[in-house]
């Protein structure tokens, strides 16, 4: 495994649509082993592969210690509306409130290209959308809810 470096702020590469994920082998694996080491090492909910330069369809979440690799994720239905700060680790001191979906289901391939259905609410519904959201180029900068702007913190 081996860290990343983490695309920030205006690198064009976050501005463009990843492609599928057609093979499923040693390539992909190391990858999304890498993935998990710069995610764990970021302190981070979520890191799509874009955000490190890889313009694959792939995301990793991390919920309470427990990571998923979501591989050509398609969101298959969405309930309800939230508003909730969100931050990103390519937008590095910065939040806004977004508007995102109370909940979501999704589908995604695993690593072995079997596929898997994965349900969220509240933050984990916000960080499957914020993820998904990489792998068509948005920034969350772009589900900001209306009247709300970036701002700066440290916590982030």
């Amino acid at each position: 495994m081996a860290l990343r470096k983490i695309r920030v702020d205006s690198d064009p590469i976050l501005r463009k649509k990843s492609r599928p994920v057609e093979q499923f082998d040693a390539r992909l694996w190391e990858l999304l082993d890498d993935m998990k080491e710069t995610l764990q090492k970021a302190n981070g909910l979520g890191l799509a592969a874009v955000q490190i330069g890889v313009l694959r369809r792939v995301v990793i979440v991390n919920f309470e210690d427990s990571y998923q690799e979501l591989i050509n994720p398609e969101i298959l239905e969405t309930k309800g509306e939230q508003c909730a700060e969100e931050a990103c680790l390519s937008l590095p001191h910065k939040a806004g409130v977004t508007k995102r979906p109370m909940s979501v289901k999704l589908r995604a391939q695993n690593r072995n290209g079997n596929w898997v259905l994965y349900e969220g609410s509240e933050l984990k519904a916000r960080c499957y959308c914020h993820e998904l959201d990489h792998l068509d180029g948005k920034l969350y900068t772009d589900a900001l809810a209306p009247g709300e702007s970036v701002h700066y913190t440290e916590d982030y």
